[in-house]
């Protein structure tokens, strides 16, 4: 069954960014995730929200490999640098329907 993690980041410095792009975007795809979606362009069509800078979407296979990911010994220093350098907010969502 499909993950997906959906992320919420606001860079408060731009220093990581570069290197954190190249190392992430191969280290998704070692671990078989795909980017749906990686952008400062969303609005708001309901409730309120805070002002987010961008959003990202990845469908991972399986909740394995978002984990695997995010456990990654590679992954940790970039991890730091965006958690040091933005406001992040990261969920996995189960691609299921719960309600059907």
């Amino acid at each position: 069954m499909s993950y997906y993690s959906v992320l919420e980041v606001t860079p408060t410095s731009d220093e990581w960014i570069a290197d954190y792009i190249d190392s992430a975007t191969h280290l998704v795809t070692q671990y078989g995730g795909k980017y749906l979606a990686r952008t400062a362009n969303h609005e708001c069509l309901e409730g309120q929200s805070d002002k987010v800078g961008l959003r990202i979407i990845i469908e991972w296979p399986t909740k394995a490999c978002a984990l695997a990911f995010m456990a990654d010994p590679t992954y940790q220093p970039h991890l730091q640098a965006r958690t040091k350098g933005s406001i992040s907010h990261h969920f996995l969502i189960e691609g299921k329907d719960d309600l059907d």
